[in-house]
Order: structure tokens, then C-alpha cells, then sequence
């Protein structure tokens, strides 16, 4: 029930003024002039109407009380109305104010100078659509078949079929659903075009994801190859580690014998030559003896030398075929030598830092000339043509070897003819010479044996140095994980062989071991063919990606979801709409039949439900998208009418007064479908005449038992049927002033 109206600043009204409605029939009269429709615009304005121009405005000021000679302007506007909600009626007012239940419901609309509105509930800050809202659930809105002015009332039958299927939607309360499936199309549209951004994303990154998991199965291809090279690597070190250990310790152990044997020859062959020195029958043939002893040893140092030689020449010709064999492979696999990605990403930053063209083809440049250097470390021609130097001068060596053994041969056979031409004669002055030339003959066989071991020993230091590097470079390409080979468990093959023994390389040929480094050496290549083991960003901006990806797909799923059950809701609330409309109509047309009878003694009246198709275009383009187009009709309330006595059927052919009836006996019939708490009336009955305000009185009185109706009218009928009357008056300073009076008062102050 609507229990009062607070004006204040509002309009003519700018005095606080209220009104209280104690009675189901409320009249407010005046002359015209006076403000009394102000009183209803009051209500539209505080109920959230949003049209200006419904409330005869432009604009929101002017709205407020604009001053006069003797008032002053108003700052503002207000306008309070309060409900009784002991029913909880509108049980939305806890919810919107966030508090307890309430015995009154206390709608206040304010507007400003400068146009701004507040809404309170309860004396809460509130928005307009928790208004619409609260309203909404009472079948209460800020215009529609509660609050009908005197144009109104013909509105509904001058409406076309749209507008005024429209209106009795609105007054069967289905603005709600409307509203709803509006709301949730505008969600759909939102939510289709978010799938369609999410759909676009995945599309963007989805060729990105399928080069980085590429690039992800070269970098597990990679580990799963580092981790198999890795103990490879470790055993083959630490296979290599033993061999050389074995044969350090097996070279030591032949080469300190020999090194003592030599001193102990040295010291006897001096004690020799101080005997021979001392003695009294040195001839002539001693010092030839010593002088080709001399050249002898000189020619064999000369060839030990030219043998260290071949054996450096060797080692270089061996590390050269080496690295051929390398440098060949790595050609093989140059045209897919990937670069990682991090190092072109800082190449694009270092260019775009320049301006001029010459520097980023320099920097582009030595980008190319950098990792070709990478991948040839050396120029192939040129260890090719290095190696041919080395075979030629090795063969230049070994010509030479065979020179000095010539000559070795003849100072031989000429020593062996001095010896025993020295050897026949019996002088004992020779036994010092030939203790001479025995220990001569052992030191040369001697030194010979100790040469020979050196040669091994720098072949072995060759190994050894090879070795090292090994290990340099499983460091820099597989880092830390190349430590601690020495503690390497060795494969099932070796495992019970004692390598640390002396008999290693009797047990395991050293080809086994060349063997294990070719395929070394196979497996670096591919390593770098994979680029190497450094892609952790790679898998890192892969994992990124995909969880990226993986979170797109999840929330397109909930879209979709989402958008379906939109969907399922519109089709729910259309279906909704649809059946409580056509059960309105219904309900509509069986009051609209007892009102029109009661107005006109007899008679019918109903609305009809009409579809319409649109009609095609001619314009032959439009014609062919419409063709395109499913064709769906558009629905419309049709008016049918019949006068007793009378051959008047449709509303064209109704008069005035008729159309007037007519009108208001659709308008309360179907305010009697979801009667709302109250009615306002505004001079709907001004073009009645006596008799038909006789039964426009008697519509009141039937109204007034479902609703509480708020009348505004000149109409002595209807004023008689109220229960309280206010009088709206205007003085010169052009302020609405209310006082309540009598039944035959009002009738004065109405004319």
C-alpha cells in the first residue's frame, strides 16, 4: 500500500509538501495551472523514469524549482515516496541496502543543478537498477498501466500492433524477462566475441607451439644424446686414463734400467780410456779406432735425432687426419647447423640499435663470420695442404736415415777391420782398447734401446696430451658432467679384466680404444647437429606456451559453456515470455469483456494476438541477402471491438467518448491481470460526459478493491467516490500549495 509522497523543490512544488494516502481512493483537484499533475510527474520522477520529456522537460534543472519574486531557486530536487512493506512485498529492500527486513520501503530520487541523480533506499545509496529492480517484483515501473495520464489513455488504442504489444507486456510484468534476455543476449554477444579473441589467440600462437615443440624434441633428442655421451665420454677417459697409466708405469720400469746401465758404461769407459791414456804402446791405430768410434756414435745420434723427427712428424700427420675427418663431418651438417634462438634474438637487438646500413651489414656480418669460425675452426685447404708439407718432409727424412745408414755401414766395416787388425796382434798394450771397444759396442746398443723407449715415451706424452684435451673440450661441451670419470663403472665387457695390471694392452687391444674414440668423436657431431644441450629456455618458453595454450583451451571451454547456457536461458526466457504473455492475453481479454459490457451495456471486446512478415525488398541486392535470411514474423496486439445495437465494429469507427471508454475499460482490465499496489489516474476521465462518468465511477470503486488509486481529476463523479480529496492551489509566487478539504470545497477548487 502506498502510504505517503514527500515533494520537495520539485517543479511548482518548491515548499516540502506530502501527502499521505490513508484511504483506497485518493483525489487531488485544482484549477488547471495549479501543479496537481506535477503530483504524478512527482511519482514518474521518483520511480526512475528516465525520459525527461515524459515529465515536460529538456532537461534535468529543469526538473527543479527555478525561483520567483518571492521564492527563491531551489538547489535541487526531491522526491521521497514510501511503501508499506509489511507483506514483504518488496523483499529486495534488504538485499539492496544490505540490511535487516523493514516495515516501510522509502524510495528518494534526487537531481541536481548540474543534471547528476542519487537514488536511496531506506535512506542507502542505491542504483537505478536496484530501483527498477525492487520495483519491477511488485509490477511497479516508472510509467505503464500504473500511472496513465489523460493523453495515455488513448495511446494504447492509436499505438501500432508492435508498440502496443509492447505496452501490455509492460503491464503484465514481463519486462522483467525481458530485461533478463536482453541482459543475457548482451552477455552471449560479449561471450561470443571473447571466444572468438580466445579462438584468434590459440590460432596465433598454435604455429609458434609447433616450432618450439619441435625444437623441444631436438633438445631431448639432445640430452637423451649428452646423457649417453656424457657415459660414453667418462668411460672412454677413464679406459684412457688407465692405458696411459699402464704404460707410463711399463715404460718406467724398462726405461730406469737402461738410464743406470748407461752410467755404469759411462764410468767404465772412462776408467778404459784413462788406462789406454797411460799407456806407453798407444799407436796410431787407437786414435783411428777412437776417431771412427767417434763418427759412428755422431752419424747414430744424427739418425736417433732424424727418428724423433718422424715420430713428431707422425703425431702432427695423425692429429691432422683427425681433424680433416672432423672438419668433413661438420661440413656434412653444416647446411643444418641450427643457431639457438637466444643468439639471433641478441643479434636483432644489437641491429636495431643502428641507424646506418653499413654497420648492421658489419655486425650481420661478423654474426656470419662468427659462427662460421665456429663450426671451421680451421681452414680445411689449408690442413690438407699442411699434412702433404709433413708426408714430403717425412719422406725427405727418412732418405736421409737410409744416407746415414750407408755410412754407418761403411764406418762399421772399417771399425770391424781396425778391431781386428788390433785384436791379432797380442800386445798387451791393446786389452785397454778392447775393453774399449766392448763397452763402446754395449753403450751403442744401449743408448739404441734408451732412444727407442724415449720414442715411445713421446708418443705416449702425444697420447697423453690428446687425452687432456678430451677432456677440455667433454668440459666445455657437456660442463660439470664430465667430472669424476676416474670413479666411472666400466661396461660388462671390461669389467672383470684388471686394467691396473701391466698386462692392459694384452688384455684389450688399443684398436677397441680408437674404436671408442671414432665414436666419440661421431656422437660430438651429432651433439652439435642438435645444437648442443642449452635449451632450457627453449623448453622453458615451450612449457610456457603450452600452459598458455592449455589455459586458452580451458577457458574456451568455459565460454562455450557459458554460451550455451545462455543460450538455453534465452530460449527458457522467450519460452517464458511467450506462454505468460499468451496466458495474459488471455486473462486480459476476460476483464477487458466485463469492463467493455459494463461501459457499454453489452457488447465485445478482445485483443488478438497477429504475426506479420516483413515484406521483401525490391532492390534485387537487398532482396538476395533477405533470401538469405530465415524470415521470422514480428507479433503485434490487433484491437477488435463490436457496439451493442450498433454496426460498429474496429476502432476507426468509434467516436471520441467511445474510444475514451473504450481505452480506459483496456487499461484497467489489464492493470486487474498483476494488479500493482497502486494506480494514478491523471485525468483520464476529462473527456467523459455525465452519464459515461456514471460508469467510468463504478470502474473506480471495482479497481480500488485489487489496487490503491491516486486520482487527479475536474470530475465531480469521480471525486465522489474518493475517500480523501487534496486541493493543489498557486499563488502569485507561482508555488504549488496542497490543503485537504471537503467534497463539495473540492468541487469548487476543481472548477
Amino acid at each position: 500500500m502506498l502510504k505517503s509522497l514527500q515533494i520537495s523543490g520539485f517543479k511548482s512544488f518548491a515548499k516540502k509538501t506530502e501527502l499521505e494516502f490513508k484511504s483506497q481512493i485518493t483525489a487531488i483537484v485544482g484549477p488547471n495551472g495549479s501543479g496537481k499533475s506535477n503530483v504524478a510527474e512527482a511519482f514518474r520522477f521518483a520511480l526512475g523514469e528516465q525520459s525527461i520529456k515524459s515529465m515536460r522537460g529538456k532537461r534535468g534543472e529543469d526538473l527543479i524549482w527555478n525561483g520567483s519574486a518571492e521564492v527563491s531557486r531551489a538547489g535541487r530536487a526531491s522526491v521521497k515516496v514510501v511503501l508499506d512493506n509489511k507483506n514483504n512485498l518488496f523483499s529486495a529492500v534488504s538485499k539492496a541496502t544490505e540490511g535487516g527486513d523493514f516495515e516501510e520501503a522509502v524510495i528518494e530520487r534526487v537531481v541536481n543543478r548540474d543534471g547528476t541523480n542519487e537514488y536511496y533506499l531506506n535512506g542507502s545509496l542505491v542504483r537505478l537498477k536496484d530501483i527498477i529492480e525492487l520495483l519491477a517484483n511488485a509490477h511497479i515501473g516508472a510509467s505503464g498501466h500504473h500511472i496513465i495520464s489523460q493523453g495515455e489513455a488513448d495511446r494504447i488504442l492509436s499505438a501500432n500492433m508492435k508498440e502496443r504489444k509492447e505496452m501490455v507486456e509492460d503491464a503484465l510484468g514481463l519486462k522483467i524477462y525481458q530485461y533478463k534476455r536482453e541482459e543475457s543476449e548482451r552477455k552471449l554477444a560479449k561471450t561470443e566475441e571473447n571466444i572468438k579473441q580466445v579462438e584468434s589467440l590459440r590460432r596465433e600462437i598454435a604455429p609458434h607451439i609447433r616450432f618450439l615443440k619441435k625444437q623441444v624434441e631436438k633438445v631431448e633428442k639432445a640430452e637423451e644424446l649428452k646423457n649417453k655421451l656424457s657415459k660414453f665420454y667418462r668411460e672412454y677417459l677413464k679406459r684412457e686414463k688407465i692405458y696411459l697409466d699402464t704404460q707410463k708405469n711399463q715404460l718406467a720400469k724398462e726405461k730406469n734400467p737402461v738410464i743406470e746401465r748407461l752410467v755404469q758404461l759411462e764410468k767404465e769407459m772412462e776408467e778404459a780410456k784413462r788406462i789406454l791414456a797411460n799407456s806407453a804402446k798407444k799407436d796410431e791405430k787407437s786414435e783411428e779406432l777412437i776417431a771412427i768410434e767417434n763418427k759412428i756414435k755422431n752419424e747414430r745420434d744424427s739418425r736417433d735425432k732424424l727418428y724423433r723427427d718422424i715420430g713428431r712428424i707422425e703425431g702432427e700427420i695423425n692429429a691432422n687426419r683427425r681433424n680433416i675427418e672432423r672438419i668433413e663431418a661438420e661440413q656434412r651438417s653444416e647446411e643444418t647447423k641450427t643457431i639457438p634462438l637466444r643468439e639471433v634474438e641478441e643479434l636483432e637487438k644489437e641491429i636495431s640499435q643502428y641507424s646506418e646500413v653499413t654497420k648492421i651489414i658489419q655486425k650481420i656480418r661478423d654474426f656470419i663470420i662468427k659462427h662460421k669460425t665456429n663450426f671451421n675452426s680451421k681452414n680445411l685447404n689449408e690442413i690438407i695442404e699442411n699434412n702433404q708439407n709433413l708426408e714430403n718432409k717425412k719422406i725427405e727424412i727418412e732418405e736421409s736415415i737410409k744416407i746415414i745408414d750407408n755410412t754407418l755401414t761403411n764406418f762399421t766395416a772399417e771399425y770391424q777391420q781396425i778391431k781386428d787388425s788390433i785384436e791379432r796382434e797380442k800386445d798387451s798394450s791393446r786389452e785397454a782398447e778392447k775393453n774399449i771397444f766392448k763397452i763402446s759396442g754395449e753403450q751403442s746398443e744401449t743408448r739404441s734401446k734408451l732412444e727407442l723407449l724415449k720414442e715411445k715415451e713421446y708418443r705416449l706424452n702425444l697420447e697423453e696430451n690428446d687425452w687432456k684435451l678430451q677432456i677440455q673440450e667433454g668440459g666445455v661441451l657437456l660442463g660439470t658432467a664430465i667430472l669424476g670419470f676416474e670413479n666411472e663403472t666400466l661396461t660388462e665387457e671390461n669389467q672383470s679384466e684388471n686394467f691396473s695390471s701391466n698386462n692392459f694392452t694384452n688384455l684389450e687391444p688399443r684398436e677397441k680404444q680408437e674404436e671408442r674414440k671414432k665414436e666419440l668423436e661421431r656422437m660430438k657431431i651429432r651433439l652439435e647437429e642438435l645444437g648442443g644441450a642449452g635449451g632450457s629456455e627453449v623448453i622453458k618458453e615451450y612449457k610456457e606456451t603450452s600452459e598458455r595454450d592449455a589455459f586458452l583451451a580451458k577457458e574456451l571451454e568455459d565460454l562455450k559453456k557459458s554460451a550455451e547456457s545462455l543460450q538455453q536461458l534465452i530460449k527458457e526466457l522467450l519460452e517464458k515470455l511467450d506462454v505468460e504473455f499468451r496466458e495474459g492475453i488471455n486473462k486480459i481479454n476476460k476483464t477487458f469483456q466485463e469492463f467493455f459490457s459494463m461501459m457499454f451495456g453489452g457488447g465485445e471486446a478482445k485483443l488478438e494476438i497477429i504475426k506479420n512478415y516483413k515484406l521483401k525488398a525490391k532492390n534485387p541486392i537487398e532482396e538476395e541477402i533477405e533470401n538469405t535470411e530465415e524470415q521470422k514474423p514480428e507479433e503485434g496486439i490487433e484491437i477488435n471491438v463490436s457496439l451493442p445495437r450498433k454496426r460498429i465494429r474496429g476502432l476507426d469507427m468509434l467516436s471520441g467518448g467511445e474510444r475514451a471508454l473504450t481505452s480506459i475499460a483496456l487499461l484497467f482490465a489489464i492493470s486487474q491481470v498483476n494488479p500493482p499496489p497502486f494506480i494514478i489516474l491523471d485525468e483520464t476521465d476529462a473527456a467523459l460526459d455525465e452519464a459515461n462518468s456514471k460508469k467510468y465511477g463504478d470502474m473506480i470503486e471495482s479497481l480500488s478493491k485489487v489496487s490503491q488509486l491516486i486520482l487527479i481529476t475536474h470530475n465531480r463523479e469521480t471525486m465522489s467516490r474518493a475517500g480523501i480529496i487534496y486541493g493543489v492551489t498557486m499563488g502569485r509566487d507561482g508555488v504549488s500549495r496542497l490543503l485537504s478539504i471537503a467534497f463539495d470545497e473540492a468541487v469548487t477548487v476543481a472548477k
